[in-house]
């Protein structure tokens, strides 16, 4: 009896999830002001576990750019007396980060309004209910298309939004690939949600739909924004999917990085336990797979590609992988400044533009650069709000401004893109 009794300890010890806190940990802001505080920096990501935020990795921290990272609570107290001492500017942007994952949720509304659009965080569950709650209500303006399944078995959908008439331009938004951000799977639901209520009501709206159709994936990474849900208080800070090769015990590919747009050479990472692991091959991920086939599909009537992000406030345009502008870069670039101008103007909030491996940093494997080399000459990336009070866990009460603002560049976009021959 005893025996058996060890027997299912060990079996539900073993089946027990990793339990991931972050209680008294730290997350905070560096600003390297030359070469010498940037080794230090990386000499610290050598020998203490560091979380780069901003950005992804210590190989790209520069002198006069910030740096956002958070570290255990034992290093966390090294690591300001290290700074202090050699004169480094830093702040801290969490004192408990633990807290701060579980107050994200204790900033809006009562939880018991079900009615969309609210300003609230929503699981995987109540968006793919709410997906074909909208098709099923209004058939005449959105359907949904299940496009392939994820590596743990989820369905991922994309919901066509726009009027059913034929030879129409398509717009594609992708939202939630990383999957601790979750601003970018509320904007999505918050960008279908203004359409429908403002189709043959608003003029420009209906010119819009009229004109376009948008293929609005709302959640890209469902296995890692699941995980996310289910264990908000262990490891609300996971990026990646939810992948695992048997033969490696970390667990997770950037599918950010897993496109094939000069995949694997040199901005990404082939170490399986690095937050940019960029996989095995291009559309080595089954979520990358299946978007990337649902664009070869419907790529003749494709004219521009939207990713969301977050943090940061920034507008990008190819390209990541290459320091050289892509041939109609005064457009995006015109594009860009005209989408910012109309996002300025409800708050006044700030975006920088540019493209990406000088705005943020090199990447290699994005979905944006892989769409404008897929022909979609009309490719950006938002990393909406904020600039890094917040971070990755932007309260629930930013919710409404962040999704309002960006709908504004949104239409700007759009609009550019039904107005010029392409």
């Amino acid at each position: 009896m005893k025996i058996v009794i060890l027997f299912v300890v060990i079996v539900a010890s073993l089946a027990a999830p990793f339990i991931r806190r972050f209680d008294n940990e730290k997350a905070l802001r560096v600003f390297p002001q030359n070469e010498e505080d940037v080794q230090f920096i990386k000499h610290l990501a050598r020998v203490m576990q560091l979380n780069f935020w901003k950005p992804h990795s210590s190989s790209y921290v520069i002198p006069k750019a910030f740096v956002d990272f958070h570290a255990n609570a034992e290093d966390s107290h090294i690591i300001t007396g290290l700074l202090e001492e050699k004169g480094i500017k830093h702040r801290i942007l969490f004192q408990n980060l633990q807290e701060a994952i579980e107050n994200q949720l204790s900033k809006a509304g009562n939880p018991k309004d079900e009615r969309f659009p609210s300003p609230r965080y929503r699981t995987w569950l109540e968006i793919s209910t709410w997906a074909y709650r909208v098709s099923v209500k209004y058939p005449n303006l959105v359907s949904v298309v299940q496009a392939g399944n994820t590596y743990e078995g989820q369905t991922i959908l994309v919901l066509k939004v726009g009027s059913q008439s034929a030879h129409k331009k398509g717009i594609v938004l992708e939202c939630g690939v990383h999957a601790r951000e979750w601003i970018s799977p509320a904007f999505c639901q918050w960008f279908v949600n203004e359409a429908i209520r403002s189709y043959g009501k608003d003029k420009a709206m209906t010119k819009l739909l009229n004109s376009v159709t948008f293929h609005v994936v709302p959640v890209f990474n469902v296995d890692g924004y699941i995980w996310t849900w289910t264990h908000v208080n262990i490891d609300r800070m996971w990026r990646k999917n939810r992948y695992q090769d048997a033969n490696n015990k970390c667990v997770g590919v950037d599918l950010n990085r897993n496109f094939n747009a000069s995949w694997g050479t040199g901005f990404s990472n082939d170490e399986p336990c690095s937050e940019i692991y960029a996989g095995s091959g291009p559309e080595s991920e089954n979520e990358t797979k299946a978007v990337a086939s649902y664009i070869r599909d419907n790529i003749s009537s494709l004219k521009a590609y939207i990713s969301f992000h977050a943090y940061g406030q920034m507008l990008m345009y190819p390209y990541g992988y290459k320091s050289e502008k892509p041939p109609n870069s005064k457009k995006l670039d015109k594009i860009a400044v005209s989408a910012l101008k109309a996002l300025s103007t409800l708050y006044g909030t700030s975006y920088t533009h540019g493209p990406i491996a000088t705005t943020i940093y090199p990447v290699s494997g994005s979905s944006i650069d892989w769409a404008y080399d897929e022909g979609m000459k009309y490719s950006f990336a938002f990393e909406l709000r904020d600039e890094g009070q917040y971070g990755f866990l932007l309260p629930e009460n930013q919710i409404k401004k962040t999704c309002m603002e960006t709908m504004l560049a949104v239409k700007a976009i759009a609009k550019s893109v039904v107005t010029r021959d392409i």
